[in-house]
């Protein structure tokens, strides 16, 4: 495969779902496409947000050559205190600070224990999943947290101009923010180096661990927003909220062009791939197909997805070898 379709595939791809979704909607269901109207494409940009916002801090962890698989849980831990803390009074924006304080400090003990410790990232988060989801639950008592002030809800709904959805705003920010740090700074040029060859990074004289942590508190706090995000759109906090996201947000990255092994990422690329994801659940639901269904669907994706970068990297290996 050419490195021209290999760098465009996921963007081919996107556009190749955007012309088959109202095609099979007019062929298949006989009735006028709805797919490119602004309530539908309002939609994909809400329902797409927090994903993407997480797997901005994602895309950092996994192109050092790490991963978390905590970040739904912090979601559900940084919303349930938000939320407790704006029924105790907190206004709205203190609110938000708190969630992303709390995703960040999730993010500080996730890399401390992966770099301090020397434990495996899968291991450390899979670990941290389920305290940091088993925390929410206990603060709560597993019920949801209710009461929230009503100008809350305007982080997750409300339009700028009349047009265009917060969240969407929220997203463009950030990723500008990330594509600028991984591909103008230092943080992003050490980011790469320690995810293709980390006892090379530590050989160059990067402080591999400072840096680990830094990611991962990146990455929690990016969570945190998302958390105060969906606690929003949910006007209560969930202690639930964000369970299973850490796939999604993997996925997103991975059909973007990122790689589990490290070194490989891309906030661009990770937009399309969030947005591919978003795009087929959309899809999916107009075309009226079945949400087991889609979730095979969207589950072969990912797998698939997975595929080819391992082939590619075990074709990058041969070459050098």
């Amino acid at each position: 495969m050419s490195d021209w379709l290999k760098r465009f595939l996921p963007f081919i791809s996107l556009l190749a779902l955007c012309v088959l979704i109202p095609t099979g909607e007019y062929w298949l269901l006989d009735k006028n496409p709805v797919f490119y109207s602004s309530a539908n494409l309002a939609a994909i940009a809400r329902q797409t947000a927090v994903i993407t916002i997480m797997a901005m801090g994602m895309t950092m962890v996994m192109v050092s050559g790490a991963i978390d698989l905590s970040v739904g849980s912090i979601v559900g831990l940084s919303g349930v205190i938000g939320a407790l803390a704006m029924t105790h009074g907190a206004p709205s924006v203190a609110g938000i600070l708190i969630c992303v304080i709390v995703g960040a400090v999730c993010g500080m003990l996730n890399g401390t224990a992966v770099a301090g410790l020397k434990i495996p990232a899968f291991i450390v988060t899979l670990g941290a999943m389920g305290i940091y989801r088993g925390l929410a639950l206990y603060l709560c008592d597993g019920n949801a947290v209710v009461g929230l002030p009503s100008s809350f809800g305007l982080l997750a709904e409300r339009n700028l101009f009349g047009v265009v959805p917060l969240p969407l705003l929220i997203v463009i920010v950030v990723a500008l923010i990330v594509h600028f740090a991984l591909s103008s700074t230092q943080l992003g040029r050490y980011c790469y180096a320690m995810g293709s060859n980390i006892e090379a990074a530590r050989y160059a004289g990067i402080q591999v661990s400072r840096y680990q942590v830094l990611y991962y508190v990146i990455l929690g706090g990016l969570s945190g927003f998302a958390g105060a995000i969906e606690t929003s759109r949910l006007v209560t906090g969930q202690p639930n909220g964000g369970e299973g996201y850490e796939l999604n947000v993997i996925a997103a990255v991975v059909i973007g062009g990122g790689s589990l092994n490290g070194g490989q990422g891309t906030a661009v690329g990770t937009i399309i791939g969030s947005l591919i994801m978003g795009v087929l659940a959309n899809g999916g639901n107009l075309l009226q197909i079945s949400p087991f269904i889609q979730k095979i669907i969207i589950g072969a994706v990912i797998v698939l997805a997975v595929t080819f970068d391992e082939f590619q990297r075990r074709k990058f290996e041969s070459a050098e070898a």
